[in-house]
């Protein structure tokens, strides 16, 4: 008897130990939200090695494990983002006792606001919210944003709240150059002493909360953070790392940053200039990025002068410096139809004043690459090369841009949220490279650095027939005007195209950066609504 009343109570002791250490954030989050547990665990020996920790959330319909990680002092977390409203259950697995068999269930609600859920691939070439909202992207680059002084890193937010941009490409380990001085970093990710001496098998979880409270302010920007695991700058030696603490690594920053729904991976910036590493070590870290990332969010690999093989399975965009590709908007077409995969110029050189040729584009340069990879059916990134007193740049250290392409890329930027929901593809690209949309409904044409004009109103047969009504609009991309043109055009066939009954063209006043928008029209005069596709 004695035995069984101290084997109730040693059992009521550890399952009163084991309620205590447990605490969940919130009973509710709303569905593409971050719902966190939060369990008190061991703190002997090296938790990040020694101590193996996750969950399995399901709802009934779908059940994900999700992997969890060390927060320092003895707390340990695991993040979810759910994807659909209602009760989510779950229970969590460890190698330790006081971490292991935790049950607990939370209600996720409708998303508010401008939640839209994770960036998706759609219609092949193209980005959509999971929500179905197509997502339209206008990308900027502000490397190591993260290592500057609070009152920067605050202006910087601010200046991306006012910026067109919905991407940022960033670092997480840091990037050495000569402000560094000046902007010493203010924490690390690794346990150590810098700039040498570090533990690589101890994360430091102050350096990982505050680059979490930026995700989370870039989310609620509605800015996508497309995060840099690797890059090739050196001289700190997170470039070294063994295989064994690359994958610690990436299985750490995975779990930390998942469940955050404006998260995209890119696995090194210009992979070929990290010499440390093979393509054997790039594919077997990409494959280990979609293994361990329960959610896929979109993953990438950017490049320095050689090609990423693109068609690995792991790869779901391409990511691509190229600003020869962007100069014509048929040469950047050309990349799509080899992957076949949505194709972002993530680097096309930088408007700025630089003596690199990389960073010195004039504004004007900077927007018609833009237009010309938008034709194309491909998406441009960019950069603020401009020194300034107290910043550097802000494609180096963020802060205030200095260029004049923003307030044109904002333009860009509505044309397309206005145009077709499916994105837009080449109509003609054997060709006519300059001119983008829906056949027989929706056309873009840029004529770049060319002069015209006039244009004749002019339209590839496919989706064309006799008797369409159309409306036409001049559109200057650098004064940032549309332009209507007086009256409806109507389409008569001759030979492959469709040109306007009456023989009607359209006066352009011979200056570069213009373009064209013709819209069909229904029986109501108003512009035929463009039936998104299903994916």
């Amino acid at each position: 008897m004695k035995s069984i009343r101290s084997r109730f109570l040693c059992l009521a002791v550890l399952l009163c130990g084991a309620l205590s250490v447990f605490a969940a954030t919130s009973a509710t989050v709303e569905k593409w939200g971050v719902f966190e547990l939060e369990l008190k665990g061991p703190e002997d020996g090296n938790p990040f090695v020694d101590v193996r920790l996750s969950a399995v959330f399901t709802n009934g319909a779908t059940t994900l494990e999700v992997p969890g990680f060390y927060d320092g002092d003895g707390v340990y977390r695991v993040r979810f983002m759910p994807s659909a409203v209602g009760e989510w259950r779950y229970e969590t697995k460890s190698n330790r006792w006081p971490l292991t068999g935790k049950l607990g269930s939370f209600t996720a609600t409708a998303p508010s606001k401008g939640n839209r859920g994770p960036v998706r691939v759609f219609n092949t070439f193209h980005f959509a919210y999971a929500d179905g909202t197509p997502f339209k992207q206008i990308g900027t680059t502000i490397y190591n944003w993260l290592d500057t002084p609070e009152e920067v890193q605050e202006r910087t937010l601010q200046t991306l709240a006012a910026a067109p941009f919905n991407k940022a490409r960033m670092l997480i380990t840091q990037q050495p150059n000569p402000y560094q001085g000046k902007f010493a970093p203010p924490r690390w990710p690794f346990a150590g002493r810098p700039p040498h001496a570090w533990d690589f098998t101890r994360f430091n979880p102050d350096f990982f909360r505050h680059y979490e409270l930026r995700l989370a302010q870039l989310r609620d920007l509605g800015i996508e953070a497309d995060l840099i695991l690797f890059n090739p700058y050196g001289k700190w030696g997170f470039e070294t790392m063994d295989a064994a603490n690359e994958e610690r690594y990436v299985r750490y920053v995975v779990a930390r940053f998942a469940a955050f729904r404006n998260v995209w991976w890119s696995l090194a910036n210009e992979f070929d200039f990290l010499r440390t590493k093979t393509m054997a070590d790039w594919d077997r870290l990409g494959a280990l990025v979609q293994a361990c990332d329960p959610y896929n969010h979109l993953r990438s690999i950017h490049n320095g002068s050689l090609l990423y093989d693109h068609n690995k399975p792991w790869v779901t965009h391409v990511s691509m410096q190229n600003g020869a590709a962007v100069e014509e908007s048929g040469r950047a077409e050309l990349y799509r139809d080899v992957w076949r995969k949505p194709v972002v110029y993530d680097e096309v050189k930088y408007e700025g004043k630089s003596e690199y040729r990389w960073g010195n584009l004039s504004g004007e340069e900077m927007v018609d690459r833009f237009w010309c990879g938008t034709v194309a059916g491909t998406y441009v990134g960019h950069g603020d090369y401009f020194f300034t007193v107290s910043e550097d740049t802000f494609t180096s250290f963020g802060g205030k841009l200095t260029g004049v392409s923003a307030p044109r890329l904002a333009f860009l930027r509505k044309i397309l949220e206005d145009g077709p929901p499916q994105g837009l593809d080449p109509i003609d690209k054997w060709q006519d490279p300059n001119t983008a949309g829906v056949p027989g409904i929706y056309y873009l044409t840029y004529f770049g650095r060319e002069k015209p004009t006039a244009w004749t109103f002019q339209l590839y047969k496919n989706g064309v027939v006799d008797g369409q009504r159309y409306k036409v609009e001049v559109i200057d991309t650098w004064a940032m005007t549309i332009t209507p043109v007086d009256g409806e055009f109507v389409t008569r066939k001759l030979d492959n195209y469709h040109f306007d009954a009456n023989g009607r063209s359209v006066a352009l006043p011979g200056k570069a950066g213009m373009a064209i928008r013709v819209t069909r029209l229904g029986a109501d005069g108003k512009p035929v609504k463009v039936e998104l596709p299903t994916d």
